[in-house]
């Protein structure tokens, strides 16, 4: 007997069925076959008829489709307490990642720059961070910011500025520390103020080049008045009334603790940060005295009119008709957002019966477009071909006009709530979305529970709710449209519709020498 163990092992059993590498092709092809059968067998055996039960149970259509109810929104942890030279501090502590960010939302805005500067404030705020700081040059705090991965930003807009900052916990020191350098202290290089000068004269250049682009522009000069803060536009001539000393003086005038709000959230500790907070901003006061900052009014000044830019060369029109709308506090602005979902949107009878039904556009669109502390406006509208642009006009006409004077069904009710409703979800997402709307609520003077007992009374809306309010605010007989397209063609057409029909010139002006 030989002394030589076998192991089992060794033996040359195979556990699937496999083909040598040398085999014929048939034999190949006998395999594959032999599995896919297999395959089938087990399918029609096993898998058919739980299959077939699923589909059973599946939705026909879309109005069968069932969800599980919206988790409830509730507002994050969060401190609110104001400095003694007048900023007030929102602080929201979230663990979650080592990562804090920050913004500043100041009293200051276009609005209120003189008539004879418009751009005044947009340079300011984008050369508040640009032009570097007093103890950092541009290129530094550049430099400093891209060794720790953060960012600051600034810009000033139509009704407010903004500031922000991001960096990780670790850096949060220095970071805020560039932040703070930033607001207090910029330096308004000559420089970058140049160069952001430039940057804004190419864009009266461009201002043209895209008919969309000027129906906007155009709509709101025709509806506030063009020489309106809320309309007037940057031109050659008012961007060379602005010097160095003007940035300057309008820094210095609206940037200022009292007149600002600042809001932290991500990885920190609480009584830390406040001491980091006022050992960076509580020895900065304000110069001068505080400014008067009331809103400047609006309210339409054109109706029923029809403006038309003359653009020979395009083959579709751009056309936007709208009025004058409300505020955000308005009593009904809830059920005139379920009555603009209604309207506009993805399932809204615009699309349905404009697009879908008629084919005049490829995107057709309303928005009521309310402000918060002065009138914003309702607008509608689309790009539609030359041809059919009087036909257009009309059927948007006649969709305010069937709103203001028919009930809308349940079904249209159902599905404008609950566009707004399941959409709350994604106001909340991440504490810092929820930091800037506190923020923002209270910028205007708005209570810090709005979105919540806005979100009820849209629940509440009735379908005697939607047609009370359309026939209050919708007036088709007040409202203006502005059509960029082939003019000189369409004049004749328009003015068919009983409607006062006036040519726009929009050549840029140059700057006087």
């Amino acid at each position: 007997m030989s002394d030589r163990l076998v192991c089992p092992m060794k033996k040359p059993w195979k556990t699937s069925p496999t083909v040598a590498p040398n085999a014929k092709p048939w034999q190949r092809f006998v395999l594959v076959a032999t599995l896919v059968m297999a395959i089938a067998v087990f399918s029609n055996v096993y898998l058919t008829p739980a299959i077939a039960r699923d589909l059973e149970n599946q939705p026909k259509t879309h109005d069968q489709l069932t969800f599980p109810p919206l988790p409830e929104i509730n507002l994050p942890e969060y401190e609110r307490y104001t400095l003694p030279n007048g900023l007030v501090v929102y602080l929201m502590p979230d663990r979650r990642l080592p990562l804090v960010s920050g913004s500043v939302v100041m009293r200051a805005g276009s609005r209120w720059e003189p008539a004879d500067q418009v751009g005044l404030a947009q340079l300011t705020g984008t050369t508040m961070r640009l032009g570097g700081t007093e103890q950092n040059s541009p290129a530094q705090l550049n430099n400093l910011l891209e060794q720790k991965a953060a960012a600051i930003e600034t810009s000033i807009g139509t009704s407010s500025g903004s500031a922000s900052f991001s960096s990780l916990s670790k850096d949060f020191d220095l970071v805020f520390d560039l932040f703070a350098q930033v607001l207090q202290t910029p330096a308004f290089d000559e420089a970058q103020i140049a160069l952001a000068k430039n940057q804004l004269r190419g864009a009266i250049a461009r201002r043209n080049d895209d008919p969309g682009d000027i129906a906007s522009r155009e709509f709101s000069k025709m509806l506030y008045g063009p020489t309106s803060p809320y309309a007037r536009t940057v031109e050659y001539q008012t961007l060379a009334n602005i010097d160095r000393q003007a940035i300057i003086d309008f820094h210095r005038r609206y940037v200022r603790p009292d007149q600002m709000i600042l809001g932290i959230v991500g990885d920190f500790d609480s009584e830390t940060i406040k001491q980091t907070i006022a050992e960076r901003f509580g020895n900065w006061q304000g110069s001068g005295t505080v400014p008067q900052l009331t809103p400047p009014s609006a309210s339409q000044v054109n109706d029923s009119e029809v403006f038309l830019v003359n653009l020979p060369h395009v083959t579709q029109s751009n056309v936007l008709l709208g009025q004058i709308g409300g505020m955000v506090d308005s009593p009904d602005y809830a059920a005139l957002s379920v009555m603009n979902g209604v309207l506009g949107g993805f399932a809204g009878r615009l699309f349905n019966n404009i697009r879908s039904t008629q084919g005049l556009a490829y995107s057709v669109s309303g928005s009521w477009q309310a402000a918060y502390d002065y009138p914003g406006y309702f607008l509608a509208g689309g790009p539609t071909r030359t041809e059919t642009t009087v036909q257009f006009l009309q059927s948007l006409l006649q969709e305010f006009e069937k709103l203001r004077i028919t009930e809308v069904t349940a079904e249209e009710l159902a599905y404008a709530k609950d566009s707004i409703l399941n959409s709350f979800v994604f106001n909340f997402e991440r504490p810092g979305q929820t930091l800037s709307r506190l923020m923002t609520y209270e910028y205007y003077g708005y209570p810090e529970d709005f979105i919540f007992t806005y979100q009820q009374a849209v629940m509440d809306t009735t379908v005697e709710d939607v047609q009370r309010v359309a026939a209050k605010y919708l007036q088709p007989e007040q409202m203006i449209a502005v059509i960029v397209g082939q003019g000189d063609r369409l004049k004749d057409e328009l003015e068919a519709l009983d409607r006062r029909v006036q040519m726009l010139e929009i050549a840029i002006p140059e700057a006087s020498s």
